[in-house]
């Protein structure tokens, strides 16, 4: 079984900032522009921004694509993402993630491993969510085994109880972060609030946290990420319910729009903010 970098390791930081390059519609969607040199050049302009501001890392999206194919993507979407992607690998020396929406494991896989990204994120890793496309399920067991064909250097980020869905089943979240870790063989997990840019409750933080160091060791510790509405207000009490980083992306945004360009004023603020609290320790 291929084990990639943990995703810690690749970031040179105790406690990562992820900041989101939201891409615009692609060619393809019902709201692209027409222009695909403005996509790319709009993605190189957002990682940039916050790269400079400080960021630690980026999740290259395809945020703009709604509404989202549910599990596969066609073949032009994994074409423009991979050209995207690549130039932002190419451009940031940052590590730098993908997620295809709205839950194509297997492309976004196959993105990061051509594109010399880091890691991925899964939205739905194992179990069944109801959600605005349907019922989703869980595809560890192919993606788990495509990596290890690719012989990817990929981590997998995976939500828990993941925002714009309702889980099915009665498992809670303890039970359900730990499955995804345990059965789910992921990387790391990402708990969120209901939707984007929704505040993530501290409890459902701390409960996740609290779940995976029943099995955690010194040597093999499970990274717990915070993925939406965090903001230079509320990120202390992110790392103080435990989390090992957070994923931001509608703070960072000019007047807190999700849509609208990032924000550098923002992205330093956020980073200050981190900063100053002393959470990256010596």
């Amino acid at each position: 079984m291929n084990t990639p970098t943990p995703i810690l390791d690749r970031v040179d930081a105790s406690r990562p900032l992820l900041g989101m390059v939201h891409l615009p519609p692609l060619p393809g969607a019902p709201g692209y522009d027409g222009d695909r040199d403005n996509v790319r050049a709009r993605a190189l302009e957002d990682a940039r921004r916050l790269v400079a501001g400080g960021i630690d890392g980026l999740v290259v999206e395809n945020f703009g694509d709604a509404p989202f194919h549910p599990d596969s993507v066609p073949k032009h979407v994994v074409a423009e993402l991979t050209a995207i992607a690549t130039a932002v690998t190419e451009d940031v020396d940052v590590p730098v993630g993908i997620n295809v929406l709205r839950n194509d494991a297997e492309a976004a896989l196959s993105i990061a491993a051509a594109a010399g990204a880091d890691f991925v994120r899964v939205n739905v890793h194992v179990g069944t969510a109801a959600t605005d496309q349907g019922l989703l399920e869980g595809r560890a067991h192919e993606t788990l085994r495509l990596r290890d064909r690719i012989d990817a250097d990929v981590a997998i980020l995976a939500d828990v109880h993941v925002k714009h869905a309702t889980p099915i089943g009665d498992a809670d979240i303890e039970r359900a972060a730990l499955e995804t870790v345990e059965r789910g063989r992921a990387d790391g997990v990402i708990v969120s609030g209901p939707g984007t840019g929704a505040v993530t409750p501290l409890e459902d933080v701390e409960r996740v946290v609290e779940a995976l160091a029943s099995r955690d060791t010194d040597d093999a510790r499970t990274p717990v990420f915070v993925g939406s509405g965090v903001t230079s207000e509320t990120i202390d009490d992110c790392f103080s319910a435990g989390a090992d980083g957070v994923i931001v992306g509608t703070a960072l945004k000019d007047g807190g729009e999700t849509t609208n360009p990032v924000s550098r004023d923002r992205v330093e603020e956020l980073v200050s903010a981190a900063r100053d609290g002393k959470r990256d320790e010596p």
